[in-house]
């Protein structure tokens, strides 16, 4: 098995999408992203993992165990990629690089979050409502949206959700688990998505922008309210007096001006 290294053999071949392994064992495990099979499932949040290395990093989330550490500021990871990564702040290195853009980033995951502003592909279409997803796990959870289903319930509350990702996430509410960090301020997140959104304060990246102004938003919600400028809508009404407001935070406060409330 050592000498195939040298010779570049390669002799266990995927029957599904002909990728060659050195290993039977490698190509076992290549098999399990084709049948979606997940065989290692983590004892405390149930979720499931085609490998075990996958699950052994998985479960340092729960026991906040950090065995890589930083030898520069001392900070720990959970990964031996994520310490590799951080080393890019001591370094300013960015060996990231947009094809398009030209724009660099410290990271790989960075780069694939930034390079979907360029191409919006999305071949996957709800029947019902016309939305597009660019993949098909994300249109299978969108149609619960539309039937209503909620598979997946928290053992602690009862919430549901339509998918186990989100019940994943939930956890963190219970737990304070916050296994996402900032490498730049090391601020902590529970959702890698809020992460992400944080991250566009330090490099000032804004990649929703308005088709009428220009104007540009680091967030594509605040590019939503922002519209309501242009299109003069106000979605959010008083109950008491039938006002209407563009955003949900005035219809708050102007709320006090019937309760009486002074905050």
């Amino acid at each position: 098995m050592h000498l195939r290294m040298h010779t570049n053999e390669k002799p266990f071949s995927c029957d599904v999408c002909h990728k060659d392994f050195f290993q039977k064992s490698h190509l076992n495990v290549h098999l399990r992203t084709h049948t979606n099979e997940k065989p290692f499932s983590c004892d405390v949040c149930n979720k499931d993992f085609s490998r075990k290395s996958q699950l052994n990093v998985h479960l340092r989330t729960h026991t906040n165990e950090k065995p890589f550490s930083c030898d520069v500021c001392g900070k720990g990871f959970s990964e031996r990629g994520n310490l590799t990564q951080h080393y890019h702040i001591h370094t300013k290195e960015k060996p990231f690089y947009c094809d398009l853009c030209n724009k660099e980033f410290s990271r790989k995951s960075q780069l694939k979050v930034h390079f979907e502003i360029h191409t919006n592909e999305k071949p996957f279409y709800c029947d019902v409502c016309g939305k597009g997803f660019s993949e098909r796990i994300n249109l299978t959870h969108h149609y619960r949206i539309h039937t209503n289903e909620k598979p997946f319930c928290c053992d602690v509350c009862g919430k549901g959700f339509s998918c186990k990702g989100n019940l994943v996430t939930h956890y963190r509410v219970h737990s304070n688990e916050k296994p996402y960090s900032c490498d730049v301020c090391h601020k902590d997140f529970s959702h890698k998505g809020h992460l992400n959104v944080h991250f566009r304060t330090h490099t000032k990246e804004r990649p929703f922008s308005c088709d009428v102004c220009g104007k540009g938003f680091s967030e594509r919600g605040n590019l939503t309210q922002h519209y309501r400028i242009h299109t003069s809508e106000k979605p959010f009404s008083c109950d008491l007096c039938n006002k209407v407001f563009s955003l949900k935070s005035h219809l708050n406060v102007h709320f006090r001006t019937h309760t009486n409330e002074k905050q």
